[in-house]
């Protein structure tokens, strides 16, 4: 269930809010009059969020790239490509 709190709670209740978004690792939406202003989360949960909207993109990239080309690759190929870029630093 998502925490709803008054922005003021960020000035007055800092602690609270900062231990609720490291404890639940969920963020925190702040209201000002009533309506939906801001989103506190930890730093941790913004890269996890970052790193996986990434990977989304990426997989959505290769969706759309695999659906104009006839070209398929088998594991050992990409396996043996991840390595030599790996090696010579790509």
């Amino acid at each position: 269930m998502p925490q709803i709190r008054p922005v003021s709670d960020l000035r007055n209740n800092f602690t609270e809010i900062s231990r609720i978004v490291h404890e639940s690792r969920e963020p925190v939406f702040l209201t000002k009059n009533g309506f939906g202003d801001m989103v506190v989360m930890s730093i941790a949960q913004y890269e996890k969020q970052q790193l996986e909207n990434d990977v989304f993109f990426k997989l959505k990239e290769a969706e759309a790239e695999a659906k104009t080309t006839a070209k398929r690759y088998t594991h050992s190929e990409i396996i043996s490509e991840v390595r030599e870029r790996i090696q010579n630093g790509k």
